[in-house]
């Protein structure tokens, strides 16, 4: 018993004492008082003891009992119900893959949204099933199948085998005594192996890896920066790991400690010391002097009781937050679907605005700087782009966006920087005669274009132009359309929409 609820008791049984015998004597003169009758006298002497005797009973309770339950559960937090915490996870996984549906309808490409919904499914049943996912992940020839082999206790695979003989990802399950969940550990392909098959196969790895609740990782050796770097990426999406050091019977014991040591301190800050356990799942064979030969156990011990400790104390979280994190993962994978959906709808808008914008400008030329201030097209590709990204505006507000964004074009000098670029372009490509004519439409395209590109990242920002501002947004796009290829591109296009028409029309005029 700690000595502060010695003295607490100590204490406490000292002054109940003191005011047991002030009440012993304040009765007491009671009792003589009621001397005349004799029963009322033993019911007030047996209600005094029954009171005594229940104070102390109940102080006596309170430091043993109450006191010592709460410093017991704050010193072992196991105590504390553990269900709670994978429940939370469990309810907001499934939030999370209820919220992934509503988006997965939005998506028109059917087979990638069948796609989603198979993973959707798949992960509610992993959730429903509730079985730990133990992955071993490590280069080819580090031992992962001999590892296998030995915790499970009987051959599962090849052994010795040379590298990239395990071409896709197999399971076998297993049970661990005081854990209820079934454990599936799953034996990978080699990352690190050459070649085009080599990478499917890591990237096959890689995968299922990204998908375990708990990642053994196999090394024969120190990490290797190829090594390290899956490793360290790994742990950042969140994924629990244990370092093994495998065939440790090709090393000194001293040489064991120092390779453990250098393991050690390479993951210090994302893996744990107690983490990095070495083994000998397949040790090699011994000739005696007798010339026998001997095959020692595998020697899987410290991997073994490591596992157990992780899974018996961990096994519930590990669980819930790998079902949560793919949950997460997949509602990402669905919106970038959709984001590039809505850039496709949002290009189509822009590429028919800026051709309906070089029209109207080359029927009625306006001076150059007044295009994009003066095009009522621009405020409906305004609202065009912001209805596909679920935004409602009216033309007011699109015809405020769109002079604004006209007025920060004429500040920066692209207006002016769009005239000589596209000039020079057409001068290359067609006569003189018509290039007076043409040139102001082909401008009001090329900066529609610009406008209408800066506002898609606009609305893909929830209507927001990021730390940069709308400048930046634009001198973004501006950069980005001047390039020689995409130049060359619009011109051939350019001509054919805008410069041709304004020829025949010229030849019919004449």
């Amino acid at each position: 018993m700690p000595l502060s609820r010695i003295v607490t008791l100590i204490a406490g049984l000292i002054v109940i004492l003191g005011l047991s015998l002030w009440l012993i004597d304040s009765l007491t003169r009671l009792y003589w008082q009621l001397s005349y009758s004799p029963l009322l006298g033993n019911l007030l002497l047996l209600l005094l003891i029954v009171l005594i005797g229940a104070l102390i009973a109940a102080f006596v309770y309170y430091v043993l009992v109450i006191q010592g339950g709460e410093q017991n559960s704050r010193r072992n937090p196991r105590i504390r119900p553990q269900v709670k915490v994978p429940e939370a996870k469990s309810e907001a996984a499934s939030s999370t893959l209820q919220a992934v549906r509503q988006q997965v309808s939005q998506i028109q490409d059917e087979v990638a949204r069948q796609a989603l919904l198979s993973k959707s499914r798949e992960i509610e049943a992993n959730l429903a099933r509730g079985e730990i996912q133990v992955v071993v992940f490590g280069t080819g020839s580090a031992g992962k199948t001999s590892l296998v082999n030995a915790v499970m206790g009987r051959m599962v695979g090849k052994v010795d085998a040379p590298m990239g003989t395990t071409t896709a990802g197999e399971t076998y399950c297993l049970r661990l005594k005081g854990l209820e969940r079934k454990i599936l550990i799953t034996d990978t392909p080699g990352i690190l192996e050459a070649g085009v098959a080599g990478t499917e196969r890591e990237q096959l790895a890689r995968e299922l890896a990204t998908e375990a609740d708990l990642l053994l990782f196999v090394v024969d050796n120190d990490l290797r920066r190829s090594e390290y770097e899956p490793l360290r990426a790994l742990a950042e999406i969140g994924k629990r790991s244990l370092i093994v050091l495998n065939k440790t019977d090709l090393y000194t014991d001293e040489d064991k400690e120092v390779i453990l040591a250098r393991l050690r301190q390479r993951v210090k800050g994302f893996i744990a010391i107690h983490d990095v356990v070495a083994i000998a799942a397949n040790p090699q064979a011994v000739q005696l002097e007798s010339g026998d030969i001997f095959q020692p156990e595998a020697d899987i011990l410290p991997l073994l009781r490591r596992m157990a400790a992780v899974l018996r104390a961990e096994g519930e979280d590990l669980v819930a937050d790998n079902i949560l994190l793919q949950s997460m993962r997949l509602g990402e994978e669905a919106r970038k679907l959709i984001d590039a959906q809505r850039r496709r709808q949002a290009d189509k808008i822009v590429e028919r605005f800026q051709w309906i914008g070089a029209g109207v400008v080359s029927v009625t030329p306006l001076p150059v700087v007044d295009l994009l201030a003066t095009a009522a097209v621009n405020a409906q590709m305004v609202v065009e782009i912001g209805r596909i990204y679920g935004c409602e505006l009216n033309m007011e507000r699109g015809r405020e966006l769109a002079l604004s964004l006209a007025k920060t074009l004429a500040s920066l000098g692209i207006v002016k920087g769009a005239l000589q670029l596209l000039s020079t372009a057409l001068q290359l490509n067609v006569g003189t005669f018509i290039i007076g004519r043409a040139i102001q439409g082909v401008t009001a395209a090329y900066l529609t274009r610009i406008a209408g590109k800066s506002f898609i990242e606009y609305f893909r920002h929830d209507q927001d132009w990021g730390d940069g501002g709308m400048t930046e947004v634009v001198q973004r796009q501006f950069q980005l359309n001047r390039r020689d290829e995409f130049v060359k591109a619009f011109i051939q296009e350019a001509i054919a929409r805008v410069v041709k028409p304004l020829r025949d029309k010229s030849e019919s005029g004449d």
